[in-house]
């Protein structure tokens, strides 16, 4: 879900992305992804809106999750969204943390 574009645009940053697909797990569900960011140690960046929801897959310890909203999710945009909130913050900042990011604004949800 998350296109190249968007990964080139982070990368060009200095971000260090991976996405699921360069690992071979496009076709995975949302557990297998988490579980994989968790053993590696990464945030976890979606545009999945259903990605974080409980009742689904219940978030406790991780090294942090980030639910981008846009519609459309323009790689341009998204990583201008993204690049100042991952260049700001530490990795430990999002751990344990569900972030909700839109264009109008960020929300922190504590999930340990």
């Amino acid at each position: 879900m998350f296109p190249e574009e968007l990964a080139e645009q982070l990368r060009a940053q200095g971000h260090d992305v991976l996405r699921a697909r360069e690992i071979g797990l496009d076709r995975a569900d949302d557990r297998q992804i988490l579980e994989r960011a968790m053993a590696e140690g990464r945030i976890l960046i979606t545009l999945d809106e259903h990605f974080g929801d409980w009742v689904v897959l219940p978030l406790r310890r991780h090294p942090g999750v980030i639910r981008v909203k846009l519609h459309p999710p323009r790689p341009l945009e998204t990583a201008t969204l993204l690049h100042p909130l991952l260049s700001r913050r530490a990795a430990a900042d999002f751990k344990n943390r569900l972030v909700i990011l839109s264009a109008r604004r960020v929300r922190w949800i504590n999930t340990a």
